[in-house]
């Protein structure tokens, strides 16, 4: 039986571990540095901060809601490692409009009419992408590990996704924003090239046509 640090030496785990890592430390990041930033900085009224944080929560959630059933779907129907690569590969793009976001209000820049729209769509856009991250980095589990690693491999999985919440949150509250605004596209370049040592996870049942309309497809389950 492979031990969990064991697991953690090899290139059919370690990569994925520290491509999802990286993945929810930026989601919360940048989630926290653009909510302390709006409330703090450009509206300077901590009266808003539970309106701001709460509409950034559900923005961030809403793909969740929409497009978990497609995810499903495509992770099951697709080779993971390459999906994994897209998703990441988007993180990079989606990252740099956050950052133009952040550039532009801490700038003064059109804040309420271009930067900050900027900023939320930014977020909805990482919630997309971590909708399809999530049910990929536990799908591709079974594909490299031995059933008796599986478990190991969750629970590592499940806490290094709490830990890179909680280090995310505290970054994003302590960090400068330019800090900040650099480090989201960063960290999402680092998950890229990380990514990219996860080895291929065809997909064990046979490719079909994927429902892209999320409504019909959520119905479908």
């Amino acid at each position: 039986m492979t031990t969990s640090t064991n697991l953690m030496r090899q290139r059919r785990f370690l990569p994925l571990f520290l491509t999802q890592l990286l993945n929810a430390l930026n989601d919360n990041l940048y989630k926290n540095a653009m909510v302390l930033f709006v409330v703090y900085q450009v509206y300077d009224s901590p009266e808003t901060e539970t309106f701001i944080s709460g509409v950034a929560t559900a923005v961030f959630v809403l793909p969740f809601v929409l497009f978990s059933a497609t995810s499903g779907q495509l992770a099951d129907m697709r080779d993971k490692a390459r999906i994994i690569r897209w998703i990441k590969l988007a993180e990079i793009v989606i990252m740099s409009v956050g950052a133009i976001g952040l550039v532009m209000a801490a700038r003064g820049m059109s804040v309420e009419t271009l930067a900050i729209p900027i900023l939320f769509v930014a977020l909805f856009a990482m919630g997309v992408h971590s909708t399809f991250f999530g049910p990929i980095k536990y799908a591709i589990l079974p594909q490299h590990l031995e059933k008796d690693e599986v478990l190991a491999g969750t629970g590592l999985v499940e806490a290094g996704t709490y830990v890179a919440i909680l280090v995310g949150m505290m970054l994003g509250g302590a960090l400068p924003i330019m800090a900040s605004t650099i480090s989201v596209v960063v960290i999402a370049l680092i998950g890229y090239m990380i990514c990219r040592w996860v080895p291929p996870a065809p997909p064990q049942t046979a490719e079909v046509k994927v429902d892209w309309n999320p409504i019909r497809a959520s119905r479908s389950l």
